[in-house]
């Protein structure tokens, strides 16, 4: 397949616009993480289904998202980010408008929700368009704004959906996220130039099946563990029967002449030791979106809890939300000053603290929203650190599937964060059947353990400075 033609040389004179175009893409996807959170109570109560039914609404999305993110990302490095992008940005926006006209019906909601977790690929496009459209100074920056999105579209999510659900309606939800992605989509059309930068290549359909078989089978046995039990013959089958699916997939790829994945680089170490920190980062972050507005809203009655409402529990993580978005481009800026690994050194630092914080100190309102501040500033310098050391890492040709794979990690260790979160909460009970104080306590302190974890890998990335890269940015368009 012949390179594209590049776009013209004005689309490129404004990388701000591009910019802007493409947080707005990446915020409507992360408020879909989040929002639904809240919302789901009341979806149960509305579908007349059971709690482990409503939680697919969480498990469909997530493996559909994980399984198509690096399926896209190879296409978009492929075929174009740009017309991919647009693609994915039309599918959630179909995706949300059948969640929205389904809210009485769980089955029409999942297939929306799978529909929507089409669109899982849409950050590697972006920091693909990014390195290769930017300006070489202003890359990391750029990604690290990008990168925060996701943090601040998770906490903006946790406070809409509990206005929506309190004041509005379920379908509001899906409607609001309809409009900001058609708007996302029609602007990228628009306005983001296509990149030039092609890896011509057959597409690798065994690979992606043997992918996909991989990380569904995983998943769902993840997320059935607080129902079945983690020791349970089905729990642990699905998940040997997952593992044994991605070595497979590991042997393949190293066989294949063309792979959807080289194996090769992601044996770099500044590969698989960031995917790790992912790992580990994504399960101490999805585990804090579970745990703060369950223990805001129990009842004062457990002698913890401050029997708020979902709109208030989600105010509580307005500061996370607000610092994100200033400490997402100064991970970029630190990035391209001292090298990637300092943010995301600093980054697991503050997430260390804050779940100190929250597992010993939340017995205040004020100190929980001043523990999802320091959670804000450790999610937003560690996201963009990984993207900007992902990204430095491969060639201008492997970013879409390379930052693909760092976000799997994340979203893979999110439900398993999330899911043990869970477990905890329903192994200490009390005698009301709500969870005990010393649930929370151990929850916070596991998530704790594993951002400690992050900041030990953080030992073994190696040091980079992207700026001094010569095919990061501008050179790559000349190379390409």
């Amino acid at each position: 397949m012949p390179p594209s033609p590049p776009a013209p040389d004005a689309a490129r004179q404004h990388p701000t616009r591009t910019l802007l175009i493409l947080a707005i893409g990446a915020v409507s996807f992360a408020l879909a993480q989040t929002m639904i959170i809240p919302a789901l109570p009341a979806i149960q109560e509305r579908t007349g289904v059971s709690e482990a039914t409503v939680t697919w609404l969480l498990t469909a999305f997530l493996i559909v998202s994980s399984v198509a993110t690096p399926l896209v990302g190879r296409l978009g490095d492929m075929f174009g980010k740009e017309r991919l992008l647009v693609i994915v940005l039309l599918l959630f926006a179909a995706g949300s408008a059948i969640c929205a006209v389904g809210t009485s019906s769980i089955e029409l909601m999942v297939a929306g929700r799978v529909v929507q977790g089409a669109a899982g690929a849409l950050f590697p496009l972006s920091f693909g368009i990014i390195r290769d459209e930017f300006p070489r100074e202003r890359v990391a920056q750029s990604i690290g704004l990008i990168s925060s999105t996701f943090g601040i579209g998770g906490g903006a999510g946790l406070v809409l959906s509990g206005v929506f659900v309190d004041h509005l309606s379920l379908a509001a939800l899906f409607w609001l996220a309809f409009g900001v992605t058609i708007v996302a989509a029609w602007a990228t059309w628009r306005y983001v130039p296509e990149s030039p930068v092609r890896a011509p290549a057959r597409i690798d359909w065994v690979g992606g099946l043997l992918l996909a078989l991989s990380l569904s089978t995983l998943l769902v046995g993840v997320s059935r563990g607080p129902d079945w039990g983690w020791s349970s013959g089905g729990v642990l089958g699905l998940i040997a029967a997952g593992l044994a699916l991605a070595l497979a997939f590991v042997g393949w790829e190293r066989r294949v002449p063309e792979p959807m994945v080289d194996m090769a680089l992601m044996a770099r170490r500044a590969v698989w030791s960031t995917n790790l920190a992912a790992f580990a980062i994504g399960f101490a972050m999805f585990g804090s979106f579970i745990l703060i507005p369950q223990l805001t809203q129990a009842p004062e009655s457990t002698g913890y809890g401050f029997g708020l409402n979902a709109t208030q529990a989600g105010l509580v993580m307005v500061p996370s939300s607000i610092v994100m978005l200033f400490a997402g481009p100064l991970s970029g800026w630190l990035s391209t000053r001292f090298g990637s690994r300092l943010p995301l050194a600093v980054g697991s630092g503050f997430s260390v603290v804050s779940f100190v914080v929250l597992a010993s100190a939340h017995e205040h309102i004020w100190t929980i929203a001043f523990g999802t501040a320091l959670l804000g500033v450790g999610i937003a310098l560690a996201f963009a650190a990984m993207a900007n050391l992902v990204v430095a890492a491969v060639p201008a040709t492997q970013v879409g599937v390379a930052t693909g794979i760092n976000t799997i990690m994340r979203s893979i260790g999110g439900a398993v964060g999330g899911q043990i979160a869970a477990s905890l909460l329903a192994s200490h009970l009390l005698v009301s059947g709500l969870p005990a104080e010393s649930g929370y306590t151990s929850a916070f302190a596991m998530s704790g353990a594993a951002a400690l974890v992050a900041l030990a890998v953080c030992a073994i990335v190696p040091s980079s400075r992207p700026k001094r890269r010569a095919d990061v940015g501008a050179p790559a368009r000349a190379a390409a």
